[in-house]
């Protein structure tokens, strides 16, 4: 009867939250140079998409990632109010659904990384029919377990039935637990792509850089995505804490290395190794031979100098 009497919908959580209690002393200072590294992020890759358009350079996972990190800007803000307002249940869920969303770019970004190295070394796998189907299917899972982790979070906030947040629960699980396999795909089509026997139709594309190099930062963007979908099935997974009896990996460090570490190390790989330069591909590609032709209008790279860091490629 306890339950029936508590304030609300929507009901503060009973369980201990990822990060701790919110602590004015730790989470803003930390927070906000989390802030201050998205937006740098999002204005490197902003200004690479920019330029990059205005020399017939097309490369939209600029864009994304752009996005990217305008969702973490959002997430961070979020956080930094639930800080100072630890009690505004509905600032906590807004918080809670924008950590959760935003990462999947990058999940994205990396099965699109995977898929192109793919249909350059094994050309008739990557083009192939039933890899076109498989590539559409997750996307549209993705969807469905956004808008799952999504509905059954807000769920569990609007609810005492412990019956119903139960359910919830175990939804949110098998969601999240769908994303591990998702970067798992891209992990073993990168595996395909690498160790099979090279094709004889195998081509080159990017404009810069080798396939060595390219194999190299796919590998290390899929092995980051992995790590941090991995902490999230494992951590939800757990039996729920109690508030006052949080486990290591619902502590400050591990949140902030996990949710937030992992994602600026794959922002910032791919924009100082410039990806937009290696992994880019002509408009239009649609079947093998496609990604080696030439494109008549080529970036001019001096645009750039001075405004980002940049590393030579290899």
């Amino acid at each position: 009867m306890a339950q029936q009497q508590e304030p609300g919908p929507p009901y503060v959580p009973h369980n201990a939250p990822n990060g701790g209690s919110p602590s004015l002393s730790v989470d803003i200072p930390i927070t906000s140079v989390l802030l201050a590294i998205y937006v740098i992020g999002a204005i490197g890759h902003m200004t690479i998409l920019q330029v990059n358009m205005r020399r017939g350079h097309k490369f939209l996972m600029s864009g994304a990632l752009f996005g990217f990190c305008m969702s973490r800007i959002v997430t961070c803000a979020m956080r930094l109010g639930v800080i100072t307002h630890p009690d505004n249940v509905r600032l906590n869920i807004a918080a809670n659904i924008f950590l959760s969303a935003g990462v999947l770019i990058a999940y994205v970004i990396a099965l699109l990384l995977s898929q192109r190295l793919l249909r350059a070394l094994q050309p008739h796998l990557g083009w192939s029919t039933a890899m076109r189907v498989l590539f559409r299917l997750l996307y549209v899972s993705l969807a469905i377990s956004l808008a799952l982790v999504i509905g059954f979070t807000v769920l569990s906030f609007y609810t005492l039935d412990t019956t119903l947040r139960s359910d919830a629960l175990w939804i949110q699980r098998a969601a999240i637990l769908f994303l591990l396999c998702f970067n798992l795909v891209s992990f073993f089509i990168y595996l395909a792509a690498v160790f099979l026997p090279k094709h004889s139709q195998a081509e080159d594309f990017g404009k810069s850089g080798s396939m060595a190099t390219r194999k190299l930062i796919t590998g290390v963007v899929i092995a980051l995505c992995i790590l941090e979908a991995g902490f999230r099935a494992g951590t939800t997974w757990e039996a729920p804490r109690p508030i006052e009896d949080p486990a290591w990996y619902q502590s400050k460090p591990a949140f902030y290395v996990f949710y937030f570490g992992v994602e600026i190390l794959i922002i910032y790989l791919l924009l100082l190794t410039r990806f937009d330069q290696r992994f880019w591909v002509p408009n239009g590609s649609k079947q093998p031979g496609h990604y080696s032709r030439k494109e008549t209008a080529k970036l001019d790279l001096d645009d750039l100098e001075g405004t980002l860091p940049t590393t030579g490629a290899r």
